[in-house]
């Protein structure tokens, strides 16, 4: 063995030791993340000083902070419910972020021969309701734009597709998931567009929402807490997580944006729907470039074919049975 390899295998039994006890915190049954990995088949480390924790094998890579409530898993941000701790230095997890955050992403459900074949999409706001507004820019207008790319292209794909809108018309939210349920929509995604107050020059990049898990906080709680109860969407979080995943690391991946993570929130269309739902904020329209990009009708169509290219990652991931178009138009 080279001393280099002496070195590292040193340093990762020093910086990842063993504790005897798991810990109860603020409520939370708390585990070692060393613990976690190495009975996951993962090597642990730790970096910045003790600040950062990286649990890896041959296909996984996460990362998590101390203090932190965001997770880095294969490259893409995850809010968890709960901080990673530090115990003497020993590095601690929620049993809870385990069970709903990080094991239904390295280790997904398996597929099923159910067939994905309607999605329903949401342009937010419309009508009086004209959502984030930025000049003589209205989200509300460009959520629907944008919905018309993302049906073209999964319609080319070989999906059926359901809008709650398809005019600059008035929805109440609840009638949005509503509509997702009574016709059988085996997913529903809402499209909308962010703002800021203030930080308009930093504050950027899409970020996807799914829904809050029992027992939780959502990650923009806004008054909403753990003691709100289960949903209807709460049957399928699992899949709704994973579908946001998907369509958020395409979306980074592919536009090449910041990174604003997979989050948690009880939003009216999301905690109604009976299948996976999600809600993808697909970008800043205050800040000075990624706004202009939002205007323009280019760009949004390199937007709308990152989601469906997400969602077509976990249409693969989910079904042993792809559109029955899919083979003969091809989404590109």
């Amino acid at each position: 063995m080279s001393r280099v390899s002496a070195l590292l295998m040193a340093l990762t039994v020093a910086f990842c030791p063993v504790p005897a006890h798991a810990a109860f915190i603020n409520g939370q049954n708390y585990v070692p993340l060393a613990d976690w990995a190495r009975a996951s088949s993962l090597r642990c480390s730790w970096l910045d000083r003790g600040d950062k924790i990286i649990a890896t094998n041959r296909t996984t890579r996460l990362m998590f902070d101390v203090d932190s409530r965001y997770a880095e898993i294969n490259g893409v941000k995850v809010a968890l419910s709960y901080p990673i701790a530090n115990a003497k230095g020993t590095p601690l997890i929620a049993q809870f972020d385990l069970d709903t955050a990080v094991r239904p992403l390295i280790y997904p459900q398996k597929a099923s021969a159910k067939r994905i074949t309607t999605i329903c999409l949401d342009p937010g706001h419309g009508g009086r309701d004209t959502g984030n507004r930025v000049s003589w820019h209205y989200e509300k207008i460009y959520t629907l734009a944008l919905a018309a790319v993302v049906r073209d292209q999964l319609k080319q794909a070989g999906f059926n597709v359901i809008m709650t809108r398809t005019r600059d018309t008035a929805v109440e939210l609840p009638d949005r998931p509503a509509l997702a349920n009574r016709r059988g929509a085996d997913l529903f995604v809402s499209l909308h567009f962010n703002a800021t107050p203030t930080g308009k020059n930093e504050v950027e990049g899409p970020q996807t929402y799914c829904i809050t898990p029992v027992g939780a906080s959502s990650t923009d709680a806004q008054g909403e807490g753990a003691n709100f109860g289960p949903t209807i969407a709460n049957r399928t979080e699992q899949r709704s997580l994973l579908l946001a995943y998907q369509v958020q690391k395409s979306l980074v991946r592919n536009l090449a944006v910041e990174d604003r993570g997979v989050r948690r929130a009880r939003y009216w269309v999301l905690r109604d729907a009976s299948m996976p739902a999600i809600l993808v904020e697909g970008g800043y329209m205050t800040h000075p470039v990624e706004g202009r990009k939002i205007f323009n009708d280019a760009y949004r169509r390199q937007l709308a074919q990152a989601i469906v290219k997400g969602i077509l990652t976990y249409q693969k991931l989910v079904s042993t049975a792809a559109p029955a178009l899919m083979n003969n138009h091809p989404s590109k």
